[in-house]
Protein backbone atom coordinates (compact mmCIF):
# COMPACT_ATOMS: atom_id res chain seq x y z
CA UNK A 1 0.00 0.00 0.00
CA UNK A 2 2.87 2.37 0.65
CA UNK A 3 3.74 2.32 -3.05
CA UNK A 4 0.62 4.39 -3.69
CA UNK A 5 2.40 7.48 -2.38
CA UNK A 6 6.03 6.50 -2.78
CA UNK A 7 6.76 6.02 0.90
CA UNK A 8 9.00 3.13 1.79
CA UNK A 9 8.00 0.87 4.64
CA UNK A 10 10.57 0.75 7.45
CA UNK A 11 12.66 -2.40 7.75
CA UNK A 12 12.63 -2.50 11.55
CA UNK A 13 9.44 -1.08 13.04
CA UNK A 14 9.94 0.70 16.29
CA UNK A 15 7.69 0.21 19.26
CA UNK A 16 4.40 2.02 18.78
CA UNK A 17 3.82 4.99 21.11
CA UNK A 18 1.07 4.80 23.64
CA UNK A 19 -2.31 5.62 22.17
CA UNK A 20 -4.10 8.80 23.16
CA UNK A 21 -7.86 9.39 23.27
CA UNK A 22 -8.58 5.72 22.76
CA UNK A 23 -6.42 5.51 19.63
CA UNK A 24 -8.14 8.41 17.84
CA UNK A 25 -5.14 10.68 18.48
CA UNK A 26 -1.61 9.35 18.70
CA UNK A 27 2.01 10.36 18.36
CA UNK A 28 3.48 8.83 15.22
CA UNK A 29 6.95 8.25 13.83
CA UNK A 30 8.74 7.38 10.62
CA UNK A 31 8.88 3.78 11.78
CA UNK A 32 5.16 3.44 12.47
CA UNK A 33 3.86 5.61 9.62
CA UNK A 34 2.72 2.75 7.40
CA UNK A 35 0.70 1.12 10.17
CA UNK A 36 -0.57 4.33 11.79
CA UNK A 37 -1.46 6.16 8.60
CA UNK A 38 -1.38 4.13 5.37
CA UNK A 39 -2.98 0.96 6.71
CA UNK A 40 -5.24 2.73 9.21
CA UNK A 41 -6.61 5.04 6.51
CA UNK A 42 -8.03 2.00 4.70
CA UNK A 43 -10.59 1.88 7.52
CA UNK A 44 -11.05 5.52 8.56
CA UNK A 45 -9.56 8.83 7.32
CA UNK A 46 -6.31 9.80 9.03
CA UNK A 47 -5.00 13.34 9.41
CA UNK A 48 -1.24 13.73 9.85
CA UNK A 49 0.05 16.82 11.63
CA UNK A 50 3.75 17.50 10.96
CA UNK A 51 5.00 19.77 13.71
CA UNK A 52 7.99 20.69 15.90
CA UNK A 53 8.37 21.88 19.47
CA UNK A 54 9.95 25.20 18.39
CA UNK A 55 7.10 26.07 15.98
CA UNK A 56 4.69 28.67 17.40
CA UNK A 57 1.91 28.16 14.81
CA UNK A 58 2.16 24.41 15.46
CA UNK A 59 1.35 24.98 19.12
CA UNK A 60 -1.62 27.08 18.04
CA UNK A 61 -2.93 24.54 15.53
CA UNK A 62 -2.34 21.34 17.50
CA UNK A 63 -4.98 21.77 20.23
CA UNK A 64 -7.58 22.90 17.69
CA UNK A 65 -6.91 19.85 15.54
CA UNK A 66 -7.17 17.55 18.55
CA UNK A 67 -10.43 19.19 19.65
CA UNK A 68 -11.97 18.84 16.17
CA UNK A 69 -10.84 15.22 15.77
CA UNK A 70 -12.19 14.32 19.21
CA UNK A 71 -15.53 15.96 18.33
CA UNK A 72 -15.72 13.78 15.19
CA UNK A 73 -16.14 10.77 17.53
CA UNK A 74 -14.04 8.23 15.67
CA UNK A 75 -14.89 9.25 12.10
CA UNK A 76 -11.34 10.49 11.62
CA UNK A 77 -8.02 9.90 13.39
CA UNK A 78 -5.06 12.18 14.05
CA UNK A 79 -1.38 11.21 13.96
CA UNK A 80 1.11 13.83 15.18
CA UNK A 81 4.69 13.59 13.88
CA UNK A 82 7.55 15.68 15.26
CA UNK A 83 9.72 16.35 12.18
CA UNK A 84 12.84 16.96 14.25
CA UNK A 85 12.74 13.40 15.57
CA UNK A 86 11.18 11.92 12.41
CA UNK A 87 12.37 13.74 9.27
CA UNK A 88 12.10 10.88 6.74
CA UNK A 89 8.38 10.83 5.94
CA UNK A 90 8.15 14.62 5.97
CA UNK A 91 11.02 14.70 3.48
CA UNK A 92 9.39 12.12 1.21
CA UNK A 93 6.16 14.13 1.20
CA UNK A 94 8.05 17.32 0.40
CA UNK A 95 7.15 19.16 3.59
CA UNK A 96 9.00 22.49 3.47
CA UNK A 97 7.25 24.46 6.19
CA UNK A 98 5.21 23.63 9.27
CA UNK A 99 2.63 23.14 10.48
CA UNK A 100 1.80 20.92 7.53
CA UNK A 101 -1.34 18.80 7.61
CA UNK A 102 -1.98 15.89 5.25
CA UNK A 103 -5.21 13.91 5.06
CA UNK A 104 -5.13 10.24 4.02
CA UNK A 105 -8.01 8.04 2.94
CA UNK A 106 -7.84 4.63 1.28
CA UNK A 107 -4.08 4.47 1.75
CA UNK A 108 -3.26 7.67 -0.12
CA UNK A 109 -3.09 11.44 0.50
CA UNK A 110 -6.29 13.18 -0.57
CA UNK A 111 -6.11 16.70 0.89
CA UNK A 112 -4.08 18.96 3.12
CA UNK A 113 -3.15 22.49 4.15
CA UNK A 114 -0.18 24.51 5.42
CA UNK A 115 -0.12 26.87 8.37
CA UNK A 116 -2.50 27.41 11.27
CA UNK A 117 -6.22 27.67 10.50
CA UNK A 118 -9.10 28.92 12.67
CA UNK A 119 -11.28 26.33 14.37
CA UNK A 120 -14.18 26.75 11.95
CA UNK A 121 -12.00 26.02 8.92
CA UNK A 122 -10.46 22.99 10.60
CA UNK A 123 -13.93 21.58 11.22
CA UNK A 124 -14.90 22.22 7.59
CA UNK A 125 -11.70 20.46 6.46
CA UNK A 126 -12.52 17.38 8.57
CA UNK A 127 -16.16 17.34 7.47
CA UNK A 128 -15.06 17.37 3.84
CA UNK A 129 -12.61 14.55 4.50
CA UNK A 130 -15.25 12.42 6.23
CA UNK A 131 -17.69 12.90 3.34
CA UNK A 132 -14.94 12.08 0.83
CA UNK A 133 -14.32 8.81 2.65
CA UNK A 134 -17.99 7.91 2.53
CA UNK A 135 -18.81 8.79 6.13
CA UNK A 136 -21.50 11.08 7.44
CA UNK A 137 -20.66 14.63 8.30
CA UNK A 138 -24.15 15.93 7.69
CA UNK A 139 -25.40 18.88 9.77
CA UNK A 140 -27.99 16.58 11.35
CA UNK A 141 -25.17 14.89 13.26
CA UNK A 142 -24.55 18.16 15.08
CA UNK A 143 -27.43 20.38 16.26
CA UNK A 144 -25.21 23.49 16.14
CA UNK A 145 -24.20 22.74 12.55
CA UNK A 146 -27.84 22.15 11.64
CA UNK A 147 -28.86 25.47 13.20
CA UNK A 148 -26.03 27.26 11.40
CA UNK A 149 -27.15 25.85 8.09
CA UNK A 150 -30.73 26.95 8.76
CA UNK A 151 -29.59 30.46 9.74
CA UNK A 152 -27.49 30.74 6.58
CA UNK A 153 -30.45 29.67 4.46
CA UNK A 154 -32.69 32.27 6.11
CA UNK A 155 -30.13 34.98 5.51
CA UNK A 156 -29.64 33.93 1.88
CA UNK A 157 -33.41 34.11 1.43
CA UNK A 158 -33.41 37.70 2.69
CA UNK A 159 -34.96 37.00 6.10
CA UNK A 160 -32.20 38.55 8.19
CA UNK A 161 -34.53 39.13 11.14
CA UNK A 162 -35.24 35.41 11.53
CA UNK A 163 -31.59 34.56 10.83
CA UNK A 164 -30.53 36.97 13.57
CA UNK A 165 -32.77 35.29 16.12
CA UNK A 166 -31.35 31.89 15.25
CA UNK A 167 -27.74 33.10 15.24
CA UNK A 168 -28.30 34.66 18.67
CA UNK A 169 -29.46 31.30 20.02
CA UNK A 170 -26.39 29.59 18.58
CA UNK A 171 -24.02 32.17 20.07
CA UNK A 172 -25.68 31.77 23.48
CA UNK A 173 -25.30 28.00 23.22
CA UNK A 174 -21.75 28.09 21.82
CA UNK A 175 -19.96 31.40 22.51
CA UNK A 176 -16.81 30.00 20.82
CA UNK A 177 -18.51 29.61 17.42
CA UNK A 178 -16.83 32.18 15.20
CA UNK A 179 -19.10 31.15 12.33
CA UNK A 180 -22.24 31.97 14.33
CA UNK A 181 -20.77 35.25 15.59
CA UNK A 182 -19.82 36.30 12.06
CA UNK A 183 -23.29 35.42 10.80
CA UNK A 184 -24.97 37.36 13.59
CA UNK A 185 -22.80 40.44 13.03
CA UNK A 186 -23.56 40.38 9.32
CA UNK A 187 -27.31 40.15 9.92
CA UNK A 188 -27.29 42.97 12.46
CA UNK A 189 -25.39 45.23 10.09
CA UNK A 190 -27.75 44.50 7.21
CA UNK A 191 -30.65 45.34 9.51
CA UNK A 192 -29.03 48.68 10.34
CA UNK A 193 -28.25 47.73 13.95
CA UNK A 194 -24.63 48.82 13.95
CA UNK A 195 -24.65 49.82 17.62
CA UNK A 196 -25.86 46.38 18.69
CA UNK A 197 -23.29 44.76 16.40
CA UNK A 198 -20.52 46.82 17.97
CA UNK A 199 -21.53 45.76 21.47
CA UNK A 200 -21.67 42.14 20.38
CA UNK A 201 -18.19 42.28 18.83
CA UNK A 202 -16.73 43.87 21.97
CA UNK A 203 -18.31 41.20 24.19
CA UNK A 204 -17.04 38.20 22.22
CA UNK A 205 -14.17 36.10 23.63
CA UNK A 206 -10.79 37.34 22.43
CA UNK A 207 -10.04 34.18 20.46
CA UNK A 208 -13.34 34.54 18.58
CA UNK A 209 -12.77 38.24 17.83
CA UNK A 210 -9.44 37.31 16.28
CA UNK A 211 -10.90 34.64 13.99
CA UNK A 212 -10.50 35.55 10.27
CA UNK A 213 -14.20 34.78 9.77
CA UNK A 214 -15.03 37.94 11.72
CA UNK A 215 -12.71 40.22 9.74
CA UNK A 216 -15.31 41.17 7.09
CA UNK A 217 -17.95 41.92 9.73
CA UNK A 218 -15.49 43.99 11.76
CA UNK A 219 -14.54 45.96 8.64
CA UNK A 220 -18.23 46.48 7.78
CA UNK A 221 -18.92 47.66 11.33
CA UNK A 222 -16.14 50.23 11.07
CA UNK A 223 -17.57 51.51 7.78
CA UNK A 224 -21.06 51.70 9.28
CA UNK A 225 -19.78 53.71 12.23
CA UNK A 226 -17.99 56.12 9.89
CA UNK A 227 -21.14 56.56 7.79
CA UNK A 228 -23.29 57.69 10.71
CA UNK A 229 -22.98 61.32 9.57
CA UNK A 230 -24.44 60.70 6.11
CA UNK A 231 -27.31 58.38 7.00
CA UNK A 232 -29.76 61.21 7.86
CA UNK A 233 -28.89 62.90 4.54
CA UNK A 234 -29.39 60.02 2.09
CA UNK A 235 -32.46 61.54 0.45
CA UNK A 236 -30.73 64.87 -0.09
CA UNK A 237 -27.58 63.19 -1.40
CA UNK A 238 -29.61 61.18 -3.94
CA UNK A 239 -31.25 64.37 -5.14
CA UNK A 240 -27.89 66.10 -5.51
CA UNK A 241 -26.47 63.23 -7.57
CA UNK A 242 -29.53 63.17 -9.81
CA UNK A 243 -29.22 66.92 -10.34
CA UNK A 244 -25.46 66.94 -10.96
CA UNK A 245 -23.73 63.72 -12.00
CA UNK A 246 -20.30 65.26 -11.37
CA UNK A 247 -21.06 66.10 -7.73
CA UNK A 248 -18.54 63.55 -6.54
CA UNK A 249 -18.76 64.58 -2.88
CA UNK A 250 -22.49 63.85 -2.86
CA UNK A 251 -22.02 60.57 -4.74
CA UNK A 252 -19.26 59.54 -2.35
CA UNK A 253 -21.42 60.24 0.71
CA UNK A 254 -24.33 58.43 -0.91
CA UNK A 255 -22.15 55.36 -1.54
CA UNK A 256 -21.04 55.27 2.08
CA UNK A 257 -24.61 55.56 3.31
CA UNK A 258 -25.95 52.93 0.94
CA UNK A 259 -23.26 50.48 1.99
CA UNK A 260 -24.06 51.05 5.66
CA UNK A 261 -27.73 50.26 4.99
CA UNK A 262 -26.97 47.01 3.17
CA UNK A 263 -27.21 48.25 -0.43
CA UNK A 264 -23.72 47.05 -1.31
CA UNK A 265 -24.18 46.69 -5.05
CA UNK A 266 -25.50 50.24 -5.49
CA UNK A 267 -22.76 51.60 -3.22
CA UNK A 268 -20.05 49.92 -5.27
CA UNK A 269 -21.54 51.22 -8.52
CA UNK A 270 -21.50 54.80 -7.24
CA UNK A 271 -17.81 54.57 -6.33
CA UNK A 272 -17.03 53.05 -9.72
CA UNK A 273 -18.88 55.94 -11.36
CA UNK A 274 -16.66 58.43 -9.53
CA UNK A 275 -13.62 56.56 -10.83
CA UNK A 276 -15.00 56.62 -14.37
CA UNK A 277 -15.36 60.37 -14.17
CA UNK A 278 -12.26 61.26 -12.13
CA UNK A 279 -9.86 58.52 -11.06
CA UNK A 280 -7.86 60.65 -8.65
CA UNK A 281 -10.69 62.62 -7.05
CA UNK A 282 -10.06 63.54 -3.43
CA UNK A 283 -6.70 61.79 -3.24
CA UNK A 284 -8.00 58.47 -4.61
CA UNK A 285 -10.79 58.30 -2.02
CA UNK A 286 -13.20 56.37 -4.25
CA UNK A 287 -10.77 53.55 -5.01
CA UNK A 288 -9.53 53.25 -1.44
CA UNK A 289 -13.06 53.14 -0.07
CA UNK A 290 -14.04 50.62 -2.72
CA UNK A 291 -11.27 48.32 -1.48
CA UNK A 292 -12.60 48.69 2.06
CA UNK A 293 -16.06 47.71 0.79
CA UNK A 294 -14.57 44.60 -0.79
CA UNK A 295 -12.83 43.70 2.47
CA UNK A 296 -16.07 44.12 4.41
CA UNK A 297 -18.07 41.98 2.00
CA UNK A 298 -15.51 39.17 1.89
CA UNK A 299 -13.77 37.62 -1.13
CA UNK A 300 -16.63 35.26 -2.02
CA UNK A 301 -19.38 37.86 -2.22
CA UNK A 302 -20.76 38.16 -5.78
CA UNK A 303 -20.68 41.97 -5.58
CA UNK A 304 -16.94 41.76 -4.88
CA UNK A 305 -16.22 39.53 -7.87
CA UNK A 306 -18.12 41.81 -10.25
CA UNK A 307 -16.74 44.97 -8.65
CA UNK A 308 -13.14 43.83 -8.90
CA UNK A 309 -13.56 43.04 -12.59
CA UNK A 310 -15.00 46.49 -13.26
CA UNK A 311 -12.31 48.19 -11.17
CA UNK A 312 -9.55 46.39 -13.06
CA UNK A 313 -11.13 47.34 -16.39
CA UNK A 314 -11.19 50.98 -15.30
CA UNK A 315 -7.65 51.11 -13.93
CA UNK A 316 -5.95 49.22 -16.74
CA UNK A 317 -7.96 50.38 -19.74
Amino acid sequence: MSSLIGISAPQKPAARPAAASGGIIRDGSDATFVADVIEASMQVPVVVDFWATWCGPCRQLGPLLEKAVTAAKGKVRLVKIDIDSNPAIAGQLGVQSIPAVYAFAGGRPVDGFMGALPESQIKAFLDKLIRLAGGSAQPGDDPVAAALEQAQELSAAGDDAAACRLYEQIVQHDPASAEAAAGLLGCLLRLGQAEKAGKLLAALPEEVRGDPLLAPAAAALKLAEEAADVLPKLGALKARVQAAADDHAARFGLARGLFATGEAEAAVEHLLEILRRDRTWNEDAARLTLLRFFEALGPRHPVVAAGRRKLSALLFS
